[in-house]
């Protein structure tokens, strides 16, 4: 895939991640994309209009991961992971886990040492000012035992946008990003750091990774 100049819009990415998903063959390379995208709700396959409070002129587009409701925005480091799961014997309970580990190790580098997960609820979460928040989050497509679609880590973003829904149908949960924490580091530096992590939780399949801008 090119590299696309400046934030990048949701549906050309997501088409992309289909179309390679598709095509790929059992010696197809795995991938991390990184992706800044300009402001977008997504709507995952479970999610329900109720969850969308007050959207404005902010695009909504009902794609085909799992999960509900969030928003991406600039800010905001997406890895979207292109891997086969099946050639990894990487049962998928097992990537959600790993992803998350991904995160909360990113989370340590940048020393935030109480990211956590959630029973029931996949992401990561953090403490602050005394209440849970949830600073990543995640959503996955499998398609004949390969992956698409992946994990979005709050860097450096406005946080309104989150008001306008219940983020993952939760409704007053709260998000936080590292900025918020007082962690100040720039999108490439944040993404290229929980690429790195995802990789080595995958057993450094990923033939490459970098960013889509």
């Amino acid at each position: 895939m090119d590299r696309l100049a400046g934030q990048s819009h949701y549906t050309p990415v997501w088409l992309a991640m289909q179309d390679y998903t598709e095509m790929r063959t059992a010696e197809s390379p795995d991938h991390i994309w990184l992706v800044e995208h300009a402001p977008v709700y997504t709507l995952g396959q479970a999610a329900k209009s109720e969850h969308l409070l007050n959207v404005g002129d902010i695009p909504v587009v009902q794609t085909d991961r799992g999960g509900q409701v969030t928003y991406h925005g600039p800010g905001q480091a997406v890895a979207y992971c292109l891997m086969d799961l099946r050639r990894a014997r990487i049962f998928v309970k097992e990537y959600v886990f790993r992803l998350e580990q991904a995160v909360i190790d990113t989370l340590a580098g940048f020393g935030v040492r109480d990211a956590c997960r959630k029973p029931g609820a996949p992401g990561v979460y953090v403490t602050h000012e005394g209440d849970e928040a949830k600073i990543a989050a995640l959503g996955l497509k499998i398609r004949n035992g390969c992956s698409y679609h992946g994990a979005a880590l709050n860097v450096d973003m406005d946080l309104q946008p989150f008001q306008g829904i219940n983020p993952c149908g939760y409704a007053g949960l709260r998000t936080v990003d590292l900025a918020t924490l007082g962690v100040h580091v720039d999108f490439e530096h944040a993404g290229q750091a929980l690429a790195a992590q995802i990789d080595h939780q995958l057993g450094h399949r990923a033939m490459g990774y970098g960013s889509l801008r």
